[in-house]
């Protein structure tokens, strides 16, 4: 056999090693990436899209994943980002830095913002349908960035750095996102969902 035959083989055999190692980690994880990508979209169908297209790019850029990171964690950067830059291309996800000076109403630069760190306090996700659906029902009338930092934090468990850099921007902003997030999600279960607070699901 010649020399670039064998290469050939070599190269052929090293694709269907690859393809079929990605395919495992698609059957293995598919579930899990839906369930994000529901809770980011809010729909099955914007979900369903959204799945596809990170895998896609996932394999596309399946070379530069690093086996010593858990799949899930490098595959959810690509699905939020995926997220992020379709709600800036449609214009419904404003961006505000808190690290940086703000400008006041004349266009003069002011103080930066300094968010303190609201620690990890958990959502207690729990087993039960009611609350389950509650806190899906409650987490889409979150602001899209909101929505997404909560997740990531409270669902995925990822630390602040970590989604800092999954959103692109800083740690400071991550703090002041998760922080207005989990307000505005206790108060609007509270108003419409008193009865998880009273018999201890939420607090």
């Amino acid at each position: 056999m010649e020399a670039g035959m064998v290469y050939t083989a070599a190269a052929k055999s090293m694709e269907d090693e690859i393809q079929r190692e990605f395919d495992e980690l698609v059957r293995r994880y598919y579930r899990q990436a839906y369930n994000l990508a529901y809770r980011l979209t809010g729909n099955a169908a914007d979900a369903e899209d959204l799945v596809q297209d990170a895998f896609l790019r996932a394999y596309r850029f399946f070379d530069r994943y690093d086996r010593s990171m858990p799949f899930m964690n490098w595959f959810s950067r690509i699905m939020v980002n995926l997220y992020i830059d379709e709600y800036r291309r449609r214009g419904r996800l404003k961006t505000i830095s808190l690290d940086e000076p703000q400008q006041t109403e004349e266009g003069e630069e002011g103080t930066t913002l300094d968010i303190p760190d609201p620690g990890p306090t958990s959502l207690e996700i729990a087993l039960d349908k009611v609350y389950v659906d509650a806190i899906h029902e409650g987490l889409q009338h979150l602001p899209p960035d909101f929505r997404t930092a909560v997740l990531l934090a409270d669902i995925q468990g990822h630390s602040y750095e970590e989604i800092a850099e999954m959103m692109g921007t800083s740690i400071g902003t991550v703090r002041s996102r998760i922080h207005r997030g989990r307000k505005q999600l206790r108060d609007y279960l509270l108003k419409r969902y008193p009865e998880l607070f009273e018999r201890g699901d939420l607090k």
